[in-house]
């Protein structure tokens, strides 16, 4: 069944004013001259990007002259591609992986493309995405297998979270149409609360690790992350080359005192070639440089040795890929 829940909520501190519920402004603002408002999609309240995104359009904000960006709820990585491709928003939060997809028509893509998918582009990698695959000790459940007819939360449609569950449940035999009880949609911050509640039985989230969301259910709930190995993770690497296995320490949640078995890719900022190049360079300098101003746990993965990791096929914004010539990152 789907159970879609309202996305909204305030986001405090410094971050706040960057941060509003307003409509997609036009892309003239900097198109030409560098200067003017741009908006970033990020993705729902209860998870990473959010958060994440309203600290890094603050910092920019305050860094540059004449510029100001504004973050926005987002309904993350495929949503927020078709925003950018509709010229809705000009910077936005997406998985490389899903990005790799829109440019190439496939996936998500495949029945409904991009009308312009040739003029997306990187301008860099924000922190490593990874699978959160969450339940509790109460539900019994202590392998993906066990999902197998029970409530299961798989991501918002049109979200990387999404389209990765359906892939690893898939390649555990399991189809989500008819081998579960359930199918939810909510955002994860909701999802999590979920799995608390009794609601759901698991949850899948793409997020930094750790997370605030799986953090507050540890503390009141005995936490199980659920492992991804063997040959099913080798079917969900086979399908996707941007994805690579990851291990999530032991201790990174209050009582998982094993590492957790999972896959990941790259959130990374993408936008398009209409973005005019020096506006480009100023904004990935700024993120690169001044990333220890962004108060925000993933912001520590935020650096320029992994900065151009997993493009695929997406190329680098000019501005982008100057700002790196100069600073000697050695471009794929």
């Amino acid at each position: 069944m789907s159970n879609p829940h309202r996305r909204g909520g305030r986001f405090g501190g410094r971050a706040a004013a960057a941060i509003l519920a307003a409509g997609a402004l036009t892309m003239a603002g900097c198109a030409a001259d560098g200067t003017g408002d741009l908006t970033l999609a990020t993705g729902s309240t209860g998870g990473t990007y959010y958060p994440l995104g309203g600290e890094i359009a603050s910092v920019w904000s305050s860094e540059l002259d004449d510029v100001s960006v504004t973050a926005t709820v987002g309904g993350a990585s495929v949503e927020n591609l078709r925003a950018l491709d509709q010229g809705e928003v000009e910077l936005i939060m997406s998985v490389n992986a899903t990005a790799a997809e829109a440019l190439d028509g496939v996936g998500d893509f495949a029945d409904q493309p991009l009308s312009s998918p040739e003029n997306i582009r990187a301008l860099g990698n924000i922190y490593p995405e990874i699978l959160q695959i969450v339940t509790t000790e109460a539900s019994g459940i202590t392998s993906i297998e066990d999902l197998r007819d029970r409530r299961v939360e798989m991501g918002p449609a049109g979200s990387a979270t999404y389209t990765m569950a359906e892939s690893v449940l898939r390649a555990y035999g399991i189809d989500p149409a008819t081998d579960l009880a359930a199918t939810l949609d909510s955002s994860f911050g909701d999802a999590a609360t979920n799995v608390g509640d009794g609601v759901v039985d698991a949850a899948f989230g793409i997020l930094a690790a750790p997370t605030g969301s799986i953090e507050q259910l540890a503390t009141t709930h005995d936490v199980v992350m659920l492992d991804i190995s063997g040959p099913e993770l080798e079917a969900v690497l086979a399908e996707n080359e941007l994805l690579s296995a990851h291990e999530i320490p032991a201790g990174t949640y209050s009582g998982v005192d094993e590492p957790n078995a999972t896959i990941t890719s790259w959130a990374t900022l993408y936008t398009t070639a209409d973005l005019d190049e020096e506006t480009a360079y100023e904004l990935v300098r700024v993120m690169y440089e001044h990333g220890d101003r962004v108060q925000h746990s993933a912001a520590r993965d935020m650096v320029l040795e992994t900065a151009v990791d997993g493009l695929g096929p997406v190329e680098l914004h000019p501005g982008a890929l100057r700002y790196y010539e100069e600073q000697g990152v050695e471009i794929p």
